[in-house]
């Protein structure tokens, strides 16, 4: 069974081009358009990975992983902040909330794949 990804971004085109870059690596995405909406699905449904955006409506990425770290399922799980935003009180701000890692945007696809391949 593929391993289950959800990507978090208020940006149609970001989800689609993340989404494009897990299916052809064979990860099965779950998308979000929010932090509120990606918390509302977490709490009924566990997925071994999240990447998420920073600077969202609703709930942004950073509380987003503070909620996801409360609830038991996501204790462990890879969290992953994919977002433009790469000032270093941010990254900080996001380590301190739980995050795995950082990539700031736009990603490259294979580097992307491979920071999933050593967090996974």
């Amino acid at each position: 069974m593929a391993r289950m990804i959800m990507t978090v971004d208020d940006s149609t085109s970001m989800r689609q081009m993340v989404k494009a870059t897990l299916q052809s690596a064979g990860y099965g995405v779950v998308e979000a358009a929010d932090g509120q909406e990606a918390l509302d699905y977490a709490r009924e449904n566990a997925v071994d990975l999240v990447i998420t955006d920073v600077n969202m409506p609703h709930m942004d990425g950073i509380t987003l992983v503070s909620e996801l770290r409360a609830l038991p399922t996501y204790r462990l799980t890879p969290l992953l902040l994919l977002t433009t935003e790469s000032s270093m009180e941010k990254k900080m701000e996001g380590k301190k909330a739980g995050a795995t890692g950082w990539i700031v945007k736009p990603f490259n696809p294979t580097q992307l794949l491979a920071t999933l391949a050593r967090v996974l």
